[in-house]
C-alpha cells in the first residue's frame, strides 16, 4: 500500500471518531471563517462543493455565500471522473448522486465553468505545512487544477480541514499544486505559491 493510501486510510478513519454533533459544530465555525476570508468576501464566484458524511460542512457556508448573492458553482461527477459543474440554488434544490453525494439540479455549465471562480473551494483530507494538499485519490479535482492551470487562471485555492488534518508533510506527485489556504474551526493557515 502507497503512503498515500496509507494516510488517507488514517485520516479517514479518524473522521469516523467525530460524532454529529462535532461535525455539526465544526461545520458552523467553518462557515464563520470562511465567510470573514478576504477572498470569499470579494468573490463574486466560487466553485465549491456539497460535503457528505464525517468531511467538515459546507451546508451553511454554501447558504451563506448564496444569501449573499455569490455565484456558486457545485460539481457534477462525470463517468470518467471529471467535474461537470452547476449552479447551486439552495438545499432544495440538491439531488442524491452516485457514491452518495448531492449534486444541483440544474442545467450543467461544463467543465470549464469553473475558470470563471474568484475561488475554488476543494475537499482534502489533509494539507501540509508547504500547502500540498492530500485528497481522496480519485483525481476529480487533480483535473480541475490542471485545467485552472493550463487556462492560466489563478482563483484562490482553499482548502476546508479539521484541525489535526493540517501534517508537517504529505506524501506528493508531480500533478499536485498547492494550495492558498486552510481554514479549519479555530484557525486560517495561508501558504505562499
Amino acid at each position: 500500500m502507497s503512503r498515500k493510501a496509507l494516510l488517507r486510510r488514517e485520516l479517514l478513519a479518524g473522521r469516523r471518531l467525530l460524532t454529529s454533533r462535532d461535525v455539526t459544530d465544526a461545520a458552523e465555525l467553518l462557515a464563520a471563517s470562511a465567510t470573514a476570508l478576504p477572498e470569499l468576501a470579494a468573490a463574486r464566484t466560487v466553485a465549491a462543493y456539497v460535503s457528505v458524511g464525517r468531511e467538515p460542512g459546507t451546508h451553511a457556508l454554501l447558504d451563506a455565500l448564496h444569501t449573499r448573492g455569490v455565484r456558486v458553482l457545485l460539481p457534477v461527477l462525470l463517468a470518467d471522473n471529471d467535474l461537470d459543474w452547476a449552479a447551486y440554488r439552495g438545499a432544495g434544490h440538491l439531488i442524491p448522486a452516485g457514491r452518495g453525494l448531492l449534486e444541483p439540479d440544474g442545467a450543467r455549465l461544463g467543465p470549464d465553468a469553473v475558470l470563471a471562480a474568484d475561488v475554488v473551494l476543494l475537499p482534502g483530507l489533509s494539507v501540509d505545512r508547504r500547502g500540498m494538499r492530500l485528497g481522496r485519490g480519485g483525481g476529480s479535482y487533480d483535473r480541475v487544477l490542471a485545467r485552472l492551470a493550463a487556462a492560466g487562471a489563478r482563483p484562490a485555492l482553499v482548502v476546508l480541514l479539521y484541525d489535526d488534518e493540517v501534517v508537517a508533510r504529505v506524501p506528493e506527485e508531480p500533478h499536485d499544486h498547492p494550495v492558498d489556504a486552510v481554514i479549519t474551526p479555530v484557525r486560517v493557515v495561508r501558504f505562499t505559491r
